[in-house]
């Protein structure tokens, strides 16, 4: 099976993989004559000297890596430039200079990707399809729960036999999103094949909530255990923790189980706010500008509960995620099981310009709670778990495998709960 969904661009968006907070400041030099300033505002240049003027201020490293950015920005503004393209190109040759994969500017196409990807969601009906190889139709995986699809009565197995009149046989899956996705308010019309019998039906375009919080009430013997899993830390990721902890707190887990392996960041106020919730007091993360400016960010008394708590964490567990599990390491929180996490100690804001593209900018390094630099180190696990090629294989090949006792990483968690349990219940 070729599985996606209208959602499908949205895991291809041009990440960052970090920790972002966001801004729509940009200026153009206060130096400048009016006359000057409305030529520049005309021409490709306009966005150049945006670029130039935020890294100038905002920048983390006022050295800019031993680089004049003055003269840079001499450079770029003596050059002429036939199209944006041709500009951008300039631009992001610029950015190289200071050496950093995280400052980098984005083109419309790509900007318009990244907010997506943070804001966990996109405008669509909420279907998860795949295409059968053998008969070549798409087929319906799944509805997403409260949209268009699942409150007009689409049902998995559904075969999806036109978009808008448009056959779909021998159609790709991400062609099919293309056409799903439009603008909300907007109406799409499907022909389904449901049990020998095909009729049309016509969904109205939303905005869909990605799901970026899924959990599960897990029976381990006699422990009822709460398996939670945050893939990145979106706009709404922070709404649906608070839900997925509610609801497994009604289930009487007794211990909770949450896993951020593969998860690359995302929003540092999300990262915090999520920390809140299971970390009651104490410091969660020092962020600390180019001026060595120090902010302490702290938990508020707002935790949810005082369960036991292991994390997982792997390689691909970076920034935000290191954010808070660093956060529930440092305080004794929660044990942190797994491998070295990536190692990401950099904030990023990002920029909208005036021509709709956008600058993601490094602007900050944090530290965890106890002073600790993670920076091209990562995080130590407290339990350190090793995969053969055999157990990697599995889990990648068929992820549902994740959080059961095929997962050598949730299996080294449940026998440190199950210690830690009736210690917890007495």
């Amino acid at each position: 099976m070729n599985r996606s969904s209208d959602l499908s661009s949205w895991n291809k968006a041009a990440a960052i993989g970090g920790a972002i907070v966001t801004t729509t400041l940009s200026l153009l030099s206060p130096t400048w004559s009016r006359s000057s300033y409305a030529a520049l505002e005309t021409s490709p240049k306009a966005v150049l000297d945006e670029v130039w003027q935020i890294v100038n201020r905002d920048y983390v490293d006022g050295e800019f890596n031993q680089n004049d950015w003055q003269a840079v920005r001499q450079e770029l503004l003596s050059r002429d430039y036939t199209s944006r393209e041709q500009a951008y190109a300039a631009l992001r040759r610029a950015l190289s200079q200071l050496d950093d994969p995280y400052t980098r500017f984005l083109d419309p196409e790509e900007f318009e990707a990244l907010n997506n990807q943070t804001s966990g969601e996109l405008s669509g009906v909420g279907l998860r399809l795949e295409r059968n190889d053998r008969d070549r139709h798409l087929t319906v995986v799944e509805p997403l729960p409260n949209s268009p699809a699942s409150r007009e009565g689409v049902r998995p197995g559904d075969s999806v036999m036109a978009i808008d009149g448009e056959p779909t046989r021998d159609m790709s899956v991400d062609r099919a999103a293309t056409l799903i996705r439009g603008a909300v308010g907007t109406p799409v019309t499907l022909t389904l094949s449901r049990s020998g019998r095909n009729f049309d039906i016509t969904l109205v375009r939303s905005r869909i909530e990605l799901p970026a919080v899924t959990h599960t009430l897990r029976l381990e013997g006699d422990t009822r255990i709460g398996y939670i899993r945050l893939s990145e830390f979106t706009s709404h990721a922070h709404e649906q923790m608070y839900r997925a902890i509610e609801d497994l707190k009604q289930e009487n887990v007794e211990a909770f189980v949450l896993d951020l392996r593969g998860n690359p960041g995302g929003l540092v106020d999300v990262s915090v706010q999520i920390t809140r919730m299971w970390l009651d007091r104490g410091s969660i993360v020092q962020m600390v500008d180019r001026y060595g400016n120090r902010e302490n960010i702290e938990a508020t008394h707002t935790a949810l509960t005082e369960r036991p708590l292991a994390v997982l964490v792997d390689g691909h567990s970076a920034s935000a995620s290191e954010i808070l599990a660093g956060a529930l390491q440092d305080h004794g929180r929660a044990t942190v099981i797994g491998s070295q996490t990536f190692g990401k100690a950099l904030v990023q804001s990002v920029n909208t310009l005036s021509d709709g593209s956008g600058l993601a900018v490094t602007v900050a390094h944090y530290y965890t709670p106890h002073g600790t630099d993670i920076s091209h180190r990562g995080i130590s696990p407290d339990i350190r778990v090793r995969m053969t090629g055999e157990e990697e294989l599995l889990l990648s090949v068929d992820p549902n495998l994740l959080g059961t006792h095929s997962d050598p990483f949730y299996a080294r968690a449940i026998d440190l709960l199950q210690t830690q349990v009736p210690i917890a219940s007495k």
